[in-house]
């Protein structure tokens, strides 16, 4: 079986474009060419590219999916270092539940300072929003972008 990339793209529910990134990111590996050029993939191809997708629907980094696309490939290999990785992303995705909870209780607060209509100028939350004392710290504000 050999498809083009659009029905490539169909069968796995994912952009051309980010087909063509990830082979140029080595996580797929080159498709065979046809007389006219056109880049042909197999049935190899199309369960590579959903392992690839089901670890960015886990919000792996492009890293990780590559480790584990390497430990993929080598199947006799003992699987400690399977979980490490795995045990590391959860560590990460914790810190970062923490930071959005931090961040939640910040436009709590923020909305609990503006209870209704009245002018611009008497808003609680354009208020607080100036307050330099009520600021979310950087370092977890920081933390909520990783792996935006």
């Amino acid at each position: 079986m050999t498809i083009r990339i659009g029905e490539l793209a169909r069968r796995t529910e994912c952009p051309i474009e980010t087909i063509r990134y990830y082979e140029t990111e080595g996580l797929l590996p080159p498709p065979q060419r046809s007389g006219s050029n056109y880049r042909l993939y197999d049935q190899g191809h199309v369960e590579r590219l959903h392992f690839v997708r089901h670890c960015r629907s886990l919000d792996m980094t492009l890293a990780e999916v590559r480790t584990l696309l390497g430990y993929r490939d080598t199947p006799a290999q003992d699987c400690s270092e399977v979980n490490a990785l795995l045990d590391k992303h959860l560590h990460q995705v914790e810190v970062r539940v923490k930071a959005l909870l931090q961040l939640k209780r910040h436009l709590i607060a923020l909305r609990e300072k503006c209870s209704g209509s009245r002018a611009v100028e008497a808003c609680g939350i354009l208020q607080g929003l100036s307050d330099p004392c009520h600021s979310v710290p950087a370092d977890s504000a920081s933390t909520v972008v990783v792996g935006a």
